[in-house]
């Protein structure tokens, strides 16, 4: 199963986006969650950490934009499942290109979170998207899994 960040966003009721309590996309890219956007979010992380434990074979991904913090909070629901952390970068620039071409994105987040997201991270295995296209990442990773 291949779910993330915006798997969760795509699901909440609408009220979450015009509340302060929960998500806010600011003009210049920066995202702010609230209190309503985290209980939700905890919840969500506890049951895509059961659907782990029942036998799925989970892929997530995460935008950590909490640093550390984001990491320990999966790492808490997760507990004793076998997780491989895998680092995605890509250099600010190419992103921000890339955030321009998809056309479904707040012009400025790719810029905004290209180094906050890894802050504090440890990682299992990196991959470098700048150059690297995503099948040979995909390849590189599942590697490491068998």
């Amino acid at each position: 199963m291949a779910l993330g960040t915006d798997t969760l966003i795509e699901a909440m009721p609408a009220s979450m986006q015009t509340s302060d309590a929960g998500i806010e996309f600011a003009p210049d890219g920066q995202v702010i969650v609230g209190p309503e956007f985290r209980a939700l979010e905890a919840a969500w992380i506890e049951g895509v950490a059961a659907m782990a434990r029942a036998g799925a074979r989970v892929i997530v991904d995460e935008v950590f934009l909490g640093g550390a913090d984001s990491q320990k909070r999966w790492q808490k629901a997760l507990g004793e499942l076998r997780v491989l952390w895998v680092g995605v970068r890509c250099d600010s620039a190419v992103a921000a290109g890339r955030e321009v071409a998809r056309g479904d994105r707040v012009i400025g987040m790719a810029e905004s979170q290209a180094d906050v997201v890894h802050r504090g991270i440890v990682y299992d295995l990196e991959v470098d998207t700048t150059h690297a296209e995503s099948m040979e990442c995909a390849r590189t990773i599942a590697a490491h899994v068998s």
